[in-house]
């Protein structure tokens, strides 16, 4: 029997420094962090505070979408191939938010040993329904195509549609026109 080497890279250490060219933003509240319709290029990390995403109507009428606190990611539209933003962020509270430019995440999320394909699609999923600390199914409020999945995995379509397949199947995911993600899926991630 092989034994998997063990990667180095532990992303709560990677999530909490600043290093590579990784910066964290302090906001204060109602700080504007972006704006809808401003170009999507990062992920946002936060690392301390709360953030509320909104959406504003073409008549101008604006509606909370999310209140998102520590740990939460947002932004993530970009990995799916979103140019603009779809909502407007803002400091809740004082913030601290670490920005991951989409080039970065997608080298993470390709290129670390840890991930297997599968882990990858899990943690994907997980960041797409803004995985928190509540244990309740998120949904993915954005239609996602098993190719496009599998563009930011880095595996196939058909690979992809196993692994939907499977986390379905163990209570994972819920898809019948719309996906929804378990927190359970989590456990896809801390397996070795």
């Amino acid at each position: 029997m092989v034994k998997k080497a063990k990667s180095n890279f532990d992303p709560k250490v990677f999530l909490a420094t600043v290093d590579g060219g990784r910066t964290v933003s302090d906001y204060r509240k109602d700080a504007v962090i972006f704006s809808q319709g401003d170009p999507a290029d990062a992920v946002f990390y936060i690392q301390k505070g709360k953030v509320r995403i909104a959406v504003t109507s073409e008549q101008g009428k604006e509606a909370v979408v999310a209140i998102l606190g520590a740990g939460a990611f947002f932004g993530e539209g970009c990995l799916i191939g979103q140019p603009l933003r779809l909502a407007n962020a803002s400091a809740l509270t004082e913030s601290a938010v670490m920005p991951l430019k989409k080039a970065e995440m997608t080298r993470i999320l390709h290129a670390e040993p840890f991930n297997s394909s599968e882990k990858r699609l899990a943690r994907t999923l997980l960041l797409l329904a803004n995985y928190g600390k509540e244990s309740t199914a998120e949904p993915v409020t954005t239609r996602i195509s098993q190719e496009t999945l599998a563009e930011i995995v880095g595996t196939t379509r058909s690979r992809v549609n196993q692994f939907m397949n499977k986390f379905r199947k163990l209570g994972f995911i819920e898809y019948n026109g719309h996906l929804r993600i378990h927190s359970s899926l989590l456990t896809v991630l801390l397996r070795d």
